[in-house]
């Protein structure tokens, strides 16, 4: 009985690690501004398919996103983000995208 007992466990543990071993979490610099910059980048962040979290930082412009590695990429999440009208490391906006944005969300882009 305990080896059986011992085998449903470490079966149950070696099935959870493989579960959560695929997350992963990166960190990167969005640009933006304000709350509502914080919305739309988060929302474009976790529309991706497999992002299960994004946090935005407004002070220092970092997002915080959770996702399955085996499924999206970082660089499909900082395409998402671009294609709303924020830069990021991997991708920058479209100018009519970015020209487009309310004012208090328009930040210094770099050339």
């Amino acid at each position: 009985m305990k080896v059986k007992m011992l085998s449903l466990v470490s079966l149950f543990l070696i099935g959870a690690t493989t579960l959560f071993a695929q997350v992963k979490t990166e960190k990167f610099e969005v640009k933006g501004n304000c709350g509502m910059c914080e919305n739309r980048i988060e929302k474009a962040a976790k529309s991706v398919d497999d992002v299960s979290a994004a946090d935005w930082n407004q002070e220092t412009e970092i997002l915080e996103v959770a996702f399955d590695e085996s499924k999206t990429s970082v660089d499909k999440i900082q395409m998402a983000i671009a294609k709303v009208g924020h830069d990021t490391p991997l991708h920058k906006a479209k100018d009519d995208v970015y020209n487009g944005l309310p004012g208090c969300c328009k930040y210094e882009r770099m050339e």
